[in-house]
C-alpha cells in the first residue's frame, strides 16, 4: 500500500497513527505529496488533489474517514472503530466533531496563505474559530484520563492530531478551553505507537510530545 501525504497534514498523521496502532505500517509507503503542486499525480490520483490518498492496488481510497474505515477492515475490525453500534456510533460522531475542527484550523491557515493581506476577512477567520471554540468546549466537559492503552479509537487518534495542529499552526490556544487535556494527551503520547514519529515538523516539545 502507498499513502499520499505530507508531514505538516493532520489527517495524513490520522491515518499514520492509526497504522502504527493496528501494526501495518510496515505494510505502506508514504509517498511525499504537495497538493499546491499543479504537476503533483496526486491530482490524477483523487480528483479533488486532496491528501490523504491511500493507494491499494489499483484502487485508490480517500478521504482519511474512508481509509481508516478501510485500516480498521483490513486488520480484522472492531479496532479502531468499534462493531457494537452505540459504541461505533458514539466513536463517528467524536470523530465528525474533531474532522470539523480540522476543516476550519485549516481553512483558517488558508486564509493567510492564499489571501492577499488586503483580502482577508477577519470575520470569516473568526467564524472558524467559534466553531473550534465551541467543540473545544464540548470536549472539556468529559475529559478523563486516557485509559485505551495501545489501541485508541479514532476518535482519540483525532483529537490529539488536532490538539497538536492547533500548536503547530496556532489558530488558538486549546488550553484556554480545555486545560485538562493536557493529561489526557499525555497518557496517549505516552501509550499510543507512532505518535513521536508522525509529530508535525517543527512542533515544540512540550513534555506529552517527549519520548
Amino acid at each position: 500500500m502507498r499513502l499520499c501525504s505530507a508531514p505538516a497534514s493532520p489527517f495524513g498523521r490520522m491515518v499514520k497513527i492509526a497504522a502504527h496502532v493496528l501494526g501495518i505500517m510496515d505494510q505502506i509507503t508514504v509517498v511525499p505529496t504537495e497538493t499546491t503542486d499543479p504537476d503533483d499525480p496526486v491530482r490524477k490520483i483523487n480528483p479533488l488533489g486532496k491528501i490523504p490518498v491511500l493507494i491499494v492496488g489499483d484502487q485508490a481510497v480517500y478521504d482519511s474517514r474512508v481509509i481508516l474505515e478501510y485500516m480498521d477492515h483490513h486488520a480484522g475490525g472492531d479496532k479502531i472503530i468499534p462493531a457494537d453500534p452505540e459504541r461505533r456510533f458514539d466513536v463517528l460522531t467524536r470523530n465528525a466533531r474533531i474532522n470539523g475542527i480540522l476543516d476550519a484550523a485549516i481553512l483558517i491557515v488558508y486564509e493567510s496563505r492564499f489571501r492577499p493581506d488586503e483580502m482577508r476577512v477577519e470575520s470569516f477567520v473568526e467564524y472558524q474559530r467559534d466553531k473550534i471554540r465551541r467543540s473545544l468546549d464540548v470536549i472539556a466537559k468529559d475529559t478523563p484520563d486516557y485509559g485505551n492503552g495501545a489501541m485508541p479509537d479514532i476518535a482519540e487518534i483525532g483529537l490529539a492530531c488536532s490538539l497538536d495542529y492547533l500548536d503547530f499552526r496556532k489558530q488558538l490556544n486549546w488550553r484556554d478551553h480545555c486545560p485538562d487535556m493536557e493529561a489526557w494527551i499525555t497518557g496517549f503520547a505516552a501509550a499510543t505507537p507512532g505518535y513521536h514519529d508522525t509529530l508535525p515538523p517543527e512542533i515544540d516539545m512540550t513534555p506529552w510530545r517527549k519520548r
